[in-house]
């Protein structure tokens, strides 16, 4: 299915020393079901791209001439795949996430960091969300250790992981 994509033009605003946000999430928020937005700035617009991200949107940027970018926001379906049978209990159901973090900007080792370190400040039972570029298979044992639970996969394209964690319950038992 091909991208329709709404374009934002925000580099009057940014020559004019104005700030585009509300401009660029008014165009979002108008956007219609499979619609993408096609923004152009006079930089590299990193910090929208887990804004965006959040909002299930992946990115591609391009540069073009005297430094300005066009980058493509399209929209992608996250779609879990199945548990591992021995991190997420079948048929039980869990709390929507306290929690939503966009970790794909991240280089190791930050995006555990940030997952264990928001962790540890939920409450038993809660449940985190993250968004990462690959499988984290150096923060499963630190969960497993932890007595967490997850579940996780790619979404069809194989370009976002996305884990949802378990804070043990047992953890308010422990001293």
């Amino acid at each position: 299915m091909t991208t329709e994509f709404v374009d934002v033009d925000v580099r009057p605003i940014l020559r004019a020393g104005g700030e585009p946000f509300s401009v660029i999430m008014q165009a979002v928020e108008g956007l219609e079901p499979g619609q993408g937005v096609r923004l152009f700035a006079t930089f590299k617009p990193i910090p929208l791209f887990g804004v965006m991200g959040s909002k299930g949107f992946s990115h591609e940027a391009i540069a073009l001439d005297d430094g300005e970018w066009e980058v493509l926001f399209r929209p992608v379906g996250i779609e879990l795949t199945p548990p591992p049978a021995s991190q997420a209990a079948d048929g039980e159901d869990w709390p929507e996430p306290s929690v939503d973090l966009d970790n794909r900007d991240l280089e190791p080792p930050e995006p555990m960091v940030r997952i264990l370190e928001a962790v540890e400040r939920l409450k038993p039972g809660e449940v985190l969300s993250a968004l990462l570029l690959r499988e984290p298979r150096f923060l499963f044992p630190q969960l497993t250790k932890r007595g967490h639970q997850w579940r996780g996969g790619f979404d069809a394209k194989r370009t976002t992981y996305k884990i949802l964690i378990r804070v043990d319950p047992a953890r308010a038992a422990q001293p």
